[in-house]
């Protein structure tokens, strides 16, 4: 959607830059109504003042939600200055009415600092995964290390292609908070994963004897139960977040829960299934 980033997901204003402008009306519970394209109307019609040396961003392309009924509104529109960003709220008043000073907010990032978020955001990831196969290795072998990275890999891929999809269908958008959410999952999946590893290497001396096929299914069938409660523990309070935490944390939440259950189930049942298969050849 973004050919200067070339991803399916649909990337928010700290990756691509711009001002995202939130307003809240003061009209109290009689509000009248508001759509998209009444503002999109109204913002082809405001002219903002030109600064020195720069091109009038052009509003055509912003970004329009309305929420709460009509009583708030997001723009994002690009990089504006200060005086620009006056104006643009004043020529929106004849849609909006008198605005509340508490529910307005301006966040400007320049094109410079998304990008740079965008690749600190993709090395810290590339970082925490080099880090994992690493220590895995160390501690267990290299085949664990393979297999923990392709859980991580199956995890994250999956919550990616969730929010490519979202993206697409209902414009939500990724931030650096979704980057936070990804490394988190990264880190509850290898450790999850980890417990596995664990029970299976006890198994090994323990159960010598059988075939490590065997092996496995006794150290999985020993921490299934911990590996359930867990992860069912840990989407109680995202489900809180879910439902109370506010729009801001929503989607972050959403992805965290989502990659939590992932990540439950490549550590129960991808990892140990394909172990005996790459362990045999």
């Amino acid at each position: 959607m973004n050919p200067a980033i070339g991803s399916p997901l649909k990337p928010g204003l700290d990756f691509t830059g711009g001002t995202q402008i939130q307003l809240q009306r003061d009209c109290g519970s009689a509000c009248q109504g508001l759509t998209v394209n009444d503002l999109q109307r109204q913002l082809e019609r405001v002219s903002l003042p030109a600064e020195p040396g720069q091109q009038t961003p052009n509003l055509a392309t912003s970004a329009v939600q309305v929420l709460d009924g009509g009583r708030s509104v997001v723009l994002r529109v690009p990089a504006l200055s200060p005086a620009q960003g006056q104006a643009l709220m004043a020529g929106l008043q004849p849609v909006l009415g008198p605005l509340s000073s508490n529910g307005t907010s301006i966040d400007t990032i320049g094109p410079t600092l998304g990008s740079r978020l965008l690749r600190g955001s993709l090395l810290s990831l590339l970082v925490s995964f080099a880090a994992i196969a690493a220590y895995i290795s160390f501690r267990y072998s290299g085949i664990f290390a393979l297999l923990a990275l392709l859980c991580l890999a199956h995890d994250v891929l999956i919550t990616c292609g969730l929010f490519a999809w979202l993206g697409l269908l209902r414009g939500v958008e990724v931030d650096s908070l979704f980057a936070v959410a990804l490394i988190t999952v990264a880190g509850y999946s290898v450790t999850d994963t980890v417990v596995v590893y664990d029970r299976i290497r006890e198994q090994k001396s323990a159960l010598a004897d059988l075939p490590l096929t065997e092996q496995v299914d006794v150290a999985v069938d020993a921490t299934l139960t911990r590996s359930l409660d867990t992860s069912l523990t840990t989407l109680l309070p995202l489900i809180g977040l879910i439902f109370f935490g506010g729009s801001s944390l929503f989607w972050f939440a959403i992805a965290l829960a989502l990659g939590i259950a992932v990540g439950s189930w490549s550590s129960i049942g991808l990892a140990p299934t394909l172990l005996p298969l790459l362990s045999r050849k």
